[in-house]
């Protein structure tokens, strides 16, 4: 019995039918370059903005660190931080189950469950400021919903007090953008294979003991994915919250991107406005690495989250 010849020194495998790969890397190029073009280069603006003393119009000013420890030593960041963590995790905790449970009823073949789709999803094609437009003036005291029905409850100063001015703000992000985290459940829902149900269906399990044992745990990944989405797109609450709200009552609602654009467009602080850039990219890349460890490694397939 003869043993096998190793392969001959300097030949290399290839695939595609001994085709090479390069032209298939060539395609990556151009996305790489937009990446760099409006990615990486206005971060790196943004960065260098951080150390300079700019009023927006003027010649940029070189000042190393000030602009930092102006924005570090301001008392009102940990307050932004908070609002900011605050509405994360109040909007988190309002879409993430009302999605999910939306996503998987729309996963079903009936037809009528489409058009339910399609009605749901109309919020999301909505601009944030023309929905803040429309609520502000619904929940008016004087001339809003609870005026015209007549129903006391709505007649309340809603954005007038803290707590409910939050509460607001909370309601309008959460109908928002709870269609899109639900068309991902939806999908998330249809890749879980039938044959999973029908055995489940076989030994007796009712759809409360389907739903948690097998499509919560079969949505492993897709919940941190929607989640990730989630938290870092909260750090850009911005339009909404100004045209709703401006940050009031008082600073009750000034989340960190809201103090970003007071900074550097109304009082022409370009270099304190970049440094608070600078952390809300920072407090994202940490926040999207943590949930990614709490996932996982990520390259184990749905069907294994289990």
């Amino acid at each position: 019995m003869t043993a096998l010849a190793p392969p001959p020194v300097g030949v290399r495998p290839t695939t595609n039918g001994g085709r090479s790969n390069a032209p298939v890397a060539w395609m990556a190029v151009p996305a790489l370059a937009m990446f760099l073009a409006f990615g990486v280069v206005p971060l790196l603006g943004v960065l260098f903005l951080s150390f300079t003393t700019w009023d927006g119009i003027g010649e940029i000013q070189p000042s190393g660190l000030t602009s930092w420890r102006s924005v570090l030593s301001d008392p009102g960041l940990p307050h932004a931080l908070w609002v900011t963590f605050l509405i994360m995790a109040l909007s988190w905790l309002a879409q993430t189950p009302l999605s999910l449970l939306i996503g998987v009823f729309l996963a079903g073949r009936q037809r009528y469950r489409e058009f339910l789709a399609i009605l749901y999803f109309i919020p999301l094609l909505l601009s944030s400021a023309a929905l803040a437009i429309t609520f502000k003036a619904l929940l008016d005291p004087n001339f809003g919903l609870g005026e015209g029905l007549g129903i006391e409850l709505l007649r309340q100063d809603w954005l007038g007090e803290s707590k409910l001015a939050m509460g607001v703000v909370i309601f309008v992000v959460s109908w928002q953008f709870i269609p899109f985290h639900s068309l991902i459940y939806q999908g998330g829902v249809r890749q879980i294979p039938t044959s999973m149900y029908e055995a489940a269906e076989i030994d007796g399990a009712g759809r409360l003991r389907k739903f948690f044992s097998i499509t919560l745990p079969q949505l492993k990944y897709t919940i941190i994915t929607s989640s990730t989405l989630m938290v870092v797109g909260s750090l850009t609450f911005f339009d909404l919250i100004f045209v709703l709200t401006a940050g009031g009552p008082g600073d009750a609602t000034r989340a960190l991107a809201l103090d970003m654009y007071k900074r550097g467009f109304q009082a022409n602080l370009m270099g304190p406005a970049s440094v608070i850039a600078v952390i809300l990219v920072l407090v994202g890349l940490g926040l999207a690495l943590l949930l990614r460890r709490l996932g996982g490694r990520g390259d184990e397939s749905q069907l294994e989250g289990a």
